[in-house]
């Protein structure tokens, strides 16, 4: 072969794999960005939020189980579920043990399968009101075991007008003892709500719930602050967040007006989030919102709402 071809064939070879070898080498940029990307993308939140069934459903599928699945992938790591004590038994230990599979938590549930905060009043002071609460928080022990569950929901229920309002208060309190004597064994948490759906409810503030879980004196009593309810009732979320910290045992999400996910309505969740996450809260934060947008796209763009308002600098999350 001729010298000069020879150089030339070379040098095109050489060119050649040298081309190759970054391509490789871009490929492998290209894949690796890619991953980190979608770890970064994935990865656990700060803070610990629960879905609930059907949010994802678009993504997830229509059972269940399948949406705990994909929402893992997204990075949730609890759930939550009002109808949990409606579920089928051998359906609510299937949840358990996949929570348990994938190291997820069990949020709250509401403490009956029949919703019998809107029915039934403790306000009352009736016996046949104690007695049932009695008997619901015997079975929620039992539906507690199958899904491994710390927390469930308790109202009281309605005034009753025939009763001051203190009167009222003491009925209250007397019926939660009961309920707690049942579930500080099992080291289970009753969490009261107050609401603003109607003004009929009897719990609906702050303080009033901070009181009785103080009266009530137990572990297994403790204040669901919804933030959602108490924007609509009194405003002023961080600061009686403070206010009432060591009597809260739950946490639970909706922007308001709409109750939607944090980022469509007048609450800066960004810095709520961020003050709860510097008081070292390492309990669940329940989502009980609905979703803004329709369809596949909507429930991504939900979780892009809260990766925005959970994205402390990392300065800060290593405090």
């Amino acid at each position: 072969m001729e010298r000069r071809k020879f150089i030339r064939n070379s040098f095109l070879s050489g060119a050649a794999i040298a081309t190759a070898s970054q391509s490789l080498a871009d490929g492998r940029f290209v894949r690796i960005q890619s991953e980190t990307t979608r770890t970064e993308a994935n990865k656990p939140f700060n803070l610990d939020y629960a879905f609930h069934d059907g949010m994802f459903k678009n993504n997830g599928g229509d059972d269940f189980l399948d949406q705990i699945k994909w929402a893992y992938d997204q990075g949730f790591r609890s759930i939550e579920d009002n109808g949990m004590m409606s579920r089928p038994v051998e359906q609510q230990k299937k949840i358990g043990d996949l929570l348990g599979k994938l190291g997820m938590r069990m949020g709250v549930f509401v403490i009956t399968s029949e919703n019998w905060h809107w029915k039934t009043s403790l306000t009352t002071g009736k016996q046949e009101f104690t007695d049932r609460m009695i008997k619901d928080c015997k079975e929620a022990v039992e539906v507690a075991k199958r899904c491994h569950a710390t927390w469930m929901t308790v109202v009281p229920g309605n005034y009753e007008r025939s009763l001051s309002f203190d009167m009222q208060t003491v009925n209250v309190i007397t019926a939660l003892k009961k309920g707690a004597e049942i579930l500080e064994p099992h080291g289970l948490v009753m969490v009261l709500e107050s609401l603003s759906d109607n003004p009929d409810l009897f719990l609906r503030h702050t303080d009033q719930a901070f009181m009785i879980c103080k009266a009530v004196g137990s572990p297994s009593c403790k204040f669901l602050f919804d933030m959602y309810h108490m924007q609509r009732n009194e405003g002023n979320i961080i600061a009686n967040i403070d206010k009432v910290w060591d009597e809260t045992g739950y946490f639970q999400i909706g922007d308001n007006p709409g109750r939607k996910e944090p980022g469509t309505g007048e609450m800066n969740y960004g810095n709520i989030f961020k003050h709860i996450h510097s008081k070292g809260y390492k309990g669940i934060l329940g989502m009980e919102h609905g979703n803004s947008q329709p369809g596949k796209e909507g429930e991504m763009i939900l979780i892009k709402a809260y990766r925005e308002a959970d994205a402390f600098p990392a300065s800060f999350r290593s405090q």
